[in-house]
């Protein structure tokens, strides 16, 4: 309490330097005020920079008010010169009116849409994604701009690059956790490699896309595609782009490619690469815990075909084209017909030809001498 002693009307001060960014609530969120108080960050940080300056909600919850000064001026918008009254539209004056909240994440559902202000089509971006549909159902805690990017410790998301998923796991941490252990997850994580993809890479930035839609999932074979159909990337770690171009050639990725051009809103029910591989938990196909590998292939095909018998699997190629050293047996039928069918429309060809160029000049002759 002596702390508040010391700076007269304080709690006043405070309690409503971060009331007026109150908005209504609604579904669909509503713009900030296009207004700018002229404050300076100084007057702002006069209070704010109080160590454990804090207040009560209606919830019982604390609302922590302090802010760092070295930390803001340090962060994004602080060294690009930003105000506090920039996101902070509706304080300008003292004292300052009641904040009317009950709870610390309605204070933040109210306070992120400033971010609108300079970042528009990031925000418009925000509107189709999963967070703000969940968001718009009734899910309060679904991810909003100030819960990914941070308030006045706002920094670059990428940087390192591992920084995404870290912050994709305060509301992920079981995905996080699978993702962390497999072939995609460990080489970001553990080796700071930048080749591998992130969740953004996958699921998208601002307008955040999730397996809950059919669409993606029907067209999560171009999202692997890449990478793995990239043949510079791919000659990095010697892994061929036939592992995409194969899938795509087969039954089950012809039919996936055609549902996209047909049916893009309809569910496929061909597996994509994620049904046999996995989604988070991705691991090498050498892998003991791989779903791929010749151990472990059979009882992945059965999530399909539940009565597959045990040489089932040995249709399937790998992800080879056929081969002298892989398939022998079907490259060489493989080049048995492709020798055999030219061959063969060519000598009916011939023929045909041959057999049309006689009767022509046989009826010439016969007109002549008739």
């Amino acid at each position: 309490m002596k702390r508040f002693a010391v700076l007269p009307g304080l709690v006043g001060l405070v309690l409503v330097s971060l009331a007026l960014v109150a908005a209504p609530t609604a579904a669909q969120p509503a713009r900030p005020t296009p207004s700018v108080p002229n404050v300076g960050d100084e007057t702002c940080l006069a209070c704010h920079d109080t160590p454990g300056l804090q207040i009560t909600l209606p919830s019982g919850e604390p609302l922590y008010l302090t802010v760092d000064r070295v930390i803001y001026k340090t962060s994004t918008h602080g060294r690009l010169g930003y105000a506090c009254v920039q996101c902070h539209t509706d304080i300008g004056e003292f004292p300052h009116p009641p904040l009317q909240v009950t709870s610390r994440r309605e204070f933040t559902l109210k306070l992120y849409r400033s971010c609108a202000r300079c970042h528009e089509d990031k925000y418009e971006a925000t509107l189709d994604s999963v967070h703000q549909a969940a968001l718009a159902a009734g899910h309060p805690e679904a991810a909003v701009c100030t819960d990914c990017h941070g308030a006045h410790n706002i920094g670059p998301p990428d940087k390192p690059r591992s920084r995404i998923s870290r912050t994709c796991r305060r509301c992920h941490s079981q995905i996080y956790d699978l993702y962390e252990k497999s072939v995609h997850g460990a080489a970001l994580i553990d080796e700071g490699n930048p080749d591998v993809p992130s969740c953004t890479d996958c699921h998208g930035v601002h307008s955040v896309e999730g397996p809950s839609t059919s669409p993606f999932r029907l067209f999560s074979p171009q999202i692997c595609a890449r990478c793995h159909a990239d043949p510079k990337l791919m000659g990095r770690y010697g892994i061929s782009t036939d592992v995409f171009d194969t899938y795509v050639a087969d039954f089950h990725g012809t039919t996936v490619i055609l549902f996209e051009a047909i049916a893009p809103d309809q569910e496929t029910n061909k597996p994509v690469c994620i049904d046999c591989h996995g989604v988070h938990d991705i691991q090498t196909t050498d892998d003991p815990e791989s779903r791929v590998i010749k151990e472990n292939l059979l009882a992945t095909c059965r999530k399909c075909h539940p009565d597959a018998t045990a040489n089932f699997p040995t249709a399937w190629l790998s992800h080879y084209r056929p081969s002298p050293e892989h398939a022998p047996l079907v490259y060489f039928v493989n080049l048995f017909y492709e020798i055999l069918i030219p061959t063969v429309i060519g000598a009916m060809v011939i023929f045909n030809a041959t057999d049309i160029y006689r009767r022509v000049v046989c009826r010439l002759r016969e007109r002549r001498h008739g």
